[in-house]
């Protein structure tokens, strides 16, 4: 197909609020998905593609750099082409392929559904501002990176990740985070899930319980249900996890897993006590804690705050894997995240992480590295801290200026979300959808929770919602709500 014709809705005026550049992603990816740009399809040249379409050439740069990162096309020095995509993906049609109550294991059939909202849209959670980032900066470090490929690169990458990348981040985590680890200790891997996937196969066996918050990152729970574990779900309070007191001893944990500064989804901050009360349990009954920290970058306690310091620093002999990944820093498509593992683990869960995953990216790597040690991302994230924290600020007053009292607003001293509670006569999953027919996307608080009744609430993301835009979108969440009350909804109808 020609290209003209799957790029032609870059001009379609039902499009026009998204950034054309995301619009450009966004078509060439369904194109080759559905099979309209085939295998080998050679792409034009950025300068070439950019004055053709009347667009900026970091537009285009950022098109192709996000379906080269997930691997969609090709890049060597003759150009930009469709990959091959993996047998029976691209043009297959839902009638085709197996069906039925076989097609998927029991175990996997078991999994909770994961609601994912477009995560271009404003309060979408889980999702930078992916139009401030600085892709010219990106781009200079990538095509640098490019410039230096050796066949090493294009080979599996190095086991445990690019030694450059591994001595950056043990830098970077240092100084920003506060924890304590040698460049031995850190483990690239292909992405958040991987690593919660690596801890549940590595550290645990069938049958054993895991503690998971509740409520908690549905991804988590899936991650252990998948590996065969058994959740224990622990109640979260305005301190964090809070285990019941004899649950040490009723269901000791093989592992337990926790976002501690910012805890997802209700935004409580774990306290200090309940931190070293977590590490003694673990200690003592030989389990392991996972430090899930997603976004504690942006502290909005006060401006200019650092992150809240890592529970791996308190004590860095324990038994803790910190687990942090670059979705919410750079873009969610790079996919690399990393594990610090305690210095007398390393050697082995290095050795189980290597015959498990293969490495890749080498070539995002090294340039992440150079990204890290050239300060420009932690310069990025100063620019970007004042911006969410006006954002959430905007948030707030709009939130409760339509909603008043009867709804309370959760979290928000970091992170790019709040958790917007709601009355019983507004059942969460019914506002999402009538919400959504007015434009408007959020998660209903409730699909959280372990047994998907629990909590009544939106979760709010404010990374791509501009604060010009607020206001409007949250009168249109209030129109949404007052249609529900009008027609009398109640949870279950």
């Amino acid at each position: 197909m020609p290209l003209a014709l799957v790029l032609a809705a870059l001009d379609d005026p039902a499009a026009a609020s998204e950034a054309r550049q995301l619009r450009l992603y966004q078509l060439l990816k369904a194109a080759i998905l559905d099979g309209r740009l085939a295998p080998g399809t050679r792409l034009p040249g950025t300068r070439q593609l950019a004055a053709d379409w009347g667009m900026a050439r970091n537009c285009v740069l950022f098109a192709y750099q996000l379906l080269l990162a997930e691997g969609f096309v090709e890049a060597d020095r003759g150009g930009t082409r469709v990959a091959t995509l993996p047998l029976g993906t691209a043009g297959l049609s839902p009638q085709h392929g197996p069906a039925g109550a076989d097609m998927l294991s029991r175990r996997a059939r078991q999994l909770p559904a994961i609601t994912r909202s477009e995560s271009l849209l404003p309060f979408a959670p889980g999702v930078p501002d992916l139009n401030a980032f600085p892709w010219g900066t990106w781009a200079r470090f990538l095509h640098r990176a490019w410039d230096e490929v050796t066949a090493r690169q294009l080979a599996y990458a190095e086991p445990g990740g690019e030694p450059e990348l591994r001595q950056a981040l043990a830098a970077f985590l240092s100084a920003r985070r506060g924890v304590a680890c040698t460049p031995e200790q850190v483990f690239i891997v292909a992405g958040g899930q991987v690593a919660l996937d690596a801890c549940a196969r590595l550290l645990a066996d069938n049958g054993d319980t895991v503690w998971l918050e509740n409520p908690c990152y549905p991804a988590a729970r899936n991650a252990m249900l998948a590996a065969g574990l058994k959740p224990v779900p622990v109640e979260v309070d305005r301190d964090g996890m809070a285990p019941a007191p004899g649950l040490w001893q009723a269901a000791p944990p093989r592992l337990v897993y926790v976002t501690p500064p910012h805890q997802y989804p209700l935004g409580s901050v774990l306290s200090l006590e309940r931190r070293l009360a977590l590490l003694a349990g673990v200690q003592a009954g030989g389990g392991w804690l996972i430090e899930d920290d997603y976004d504690s970058d942006y502290n909005h306690a006060q401006p200019g705050a650092r992150p809240l310091p890592a529970i791996q620093g308190l004590r860095p002999d324990a038994p803790v894997i910190y687990v942090g990944t670059f979705s919410k820093l750079l873009y969610p498509g790079l996919r690399i995240a990393y594990m610090v593992v305690p210095r007398w683990a390393a050697a082995e869960l290095g050795e189980g992480i290597r015959k498990l995953y293969r490495g890749g990216q080498a070539v995002e790597q090294r340039a992440l590295a150079r990204l890290l040690e050239s300060g420009q991302l932690t310069r990025h994230l100063r620019r970007m801290g004042p911006v969410y924290r006006e954002r959430q600020a905007v948030l707030r007053e709009a939130l409760a200026a339509r909603f008043g009292e009867r709804c309370e607003i959760l979290g928000g001293q970091a992170g790019l979300h709040l958790v917007l509670q709601l009355p019983a006569h507004l059942p969460d999953r019914a506002l999402v959808s009538a919400a959504r027919e007015l434009g408007v996307t959020a998660r209903p608080l409730s699909l959280y929770y372990a047994d998907a009744t629990g909590g009544n609430g939106l979760v709010l993301g404010y990374g791509m919602a501009e604060s010009a835009r607020i206001p409007e979108l949250v009168d249109r969440l209030g129109l949404a709500s007052e249609s529900l009350e009008k027609t009398g909804h109640q949870p279950g109808h």
